[in-house]
Formats: structure tokens, sequence, C-alpha cells
């Protein structure tokens, strides 16, 4: 089955230079271009696609406030489509729900595999700009020190967490703690039902705004200054 992907962003030419690059591939389908984010919500429910390509500065209602509304929509994961001067809105999304976010002037091939990679379950964090966005502005989120969620968790999924945090994939999670990759998973499910968290870019959020990560440096399981929980 293809990928049902709806394109919200106020400039046309962006829309239709996106909607090119998407349907060049045979498993991706474009089923609606919104040009706000109330646009978009009735989109969404008239189109029930997988994938919102999600633009912030938009007339009526920015795609802050969609992102919003849409994050307790099952079965569609929001990327905010940006620029570099934007930061402070991409940190602000990500904590509403989006599951990751793309540069505006990123390549095709970059595009699609975003796509395909929100639309099997996975977050997008972009390794250019991830690093800086969340030093820059994790350190200035509202304090969460020693939030009592943190307790609920077992040792491992504190493990986790950090190597999530760390911007490790399950794979290299799994390498790191010796366990299997289905284990790791099966780890990330449970640590998010816990903080109630409903994709890895906020537990990354969640780890910075708690403290468990501290702006500039990991405390990953298998790095030098850390050590691991038991399974």
């Amino acid at each position: 089955m293809s990928i049902r992907v709806i394109v919200a962003d106020d400039q046309a030419i962006s829309r239709q230079g996106l909607r090119m690059i998407l349907e060049s591939e045979h498993d991706i389908e474009v089923v609606g271009e919104a040009v706000d984010g109330l646009d978009a919500l009735g989109q969404v429910e008239r189109r029930a696609p997988d994938v919102v390509l999600m633009d912030i500065r938009m007339p009526r209602m920015d795609g802050l406030e969609a992102t919003r509304r849409l994050r307790g929509v099952e079965g569609v994961a929001v990327v905010v489509v940006t620029t570099f001067d934007l930061d402070e809105y991409v940190f602000e999304a990500l904590r509403a729900g989006a599951v990751g976010f793309l540069v505006k002037d990123s390549a095709p091939e970059r595009i699609i595999d975003a796509v395909r990679s929100v639309a099997r379950g996975d977050a997008l964090i972009s390794p250019e700009v991830t690093r800086r966005l969340l030093d820059q502005f994790a350190s200035s989120a509202p304090a969460r020190a020693g939030d009592p969620a943190l307790a609920a968790l077992t040792p491992r999924e504190r493990d986790v967490l950090l190597g999530i945090a760390a911007g490790r994939s399950n794979a290299e999670i799994a390498a790191n703690l010796q366990l299997e990759e289905s284990t790791v998973k099966s780890h990330v499910g449970r640590m998010l039902a816990k903080l109630d968290l409903n994709s890895r870019v906020q537990a990354v959020i969640f780890a910075y705004e708690t403290g468990l990560v501290a702006p500039g440096r990991s405390d990953a399981p298998g790095d030098s200054d850390a050590s691991g929980g038991n399974p």
C-alpha cells in the first residue's frame, strides 16, 4: 500500500515542489494539499493520511496549533518543514507532538526517506541541526527537575531513554546494552507509555527538561562517563 501524504504550506510553489518529489516514488501518494493549519485539519479528516508535512508560518492557523490538534489522531505522523531561522518554533512543534522535522532545502532523497521513516513509526531527527536545537532551547525550557515520572522507569528503561537522548537508533542502543533489538523496542514502548509521551523526539526533550541529560553532553550507557543499569 502507498504511504498517504498531505502537504501543508501556504506557498503553492513549496507544495508543488514537495508533491513532485514525493510522487516520483511508487510507494508514496500525495492525497491532499493544505494552504494553512485549519485546512490541514480538514484534509486529515477527509483524506486519512499517514504523514503530514507541516509548514509552521501559515495564515488562519499556524503549523504549531495544527500539530497540537493532530497529536491525538491515531496513525497520523506530523513532520515539521522549516528553515534554520525558525528553530524555536521547531522545538515547540516537537513538544506539541511532531515526530520530527525537515529543513526546506533538504535533498529530495532525504525528504523521501523521511516520509518512509515516519510512516513506519520511526522518529526523524535531522543530525545537522538536532544537537544545536536541543542545546540551545532545552536549557531554557521549563524546569522539570526531579519529575516523579522518572521513578517509574526501570534501570533498563532509563538506559534506553539515555540512548535515545544521545541520538542512537534501536540497533545502536541494543549493541551498547548487549540486548536484542526487539527487546530494546519493547523497552522503548513501555518507557514512552510510562512517561505519557508519543514519540522518541518527545523522549529526547523530556530527558533534557528533567536534567537527565545536560545540553552539550551525553550520559548514555556505553559512553565513558556512564554506567548501564540492570536488565
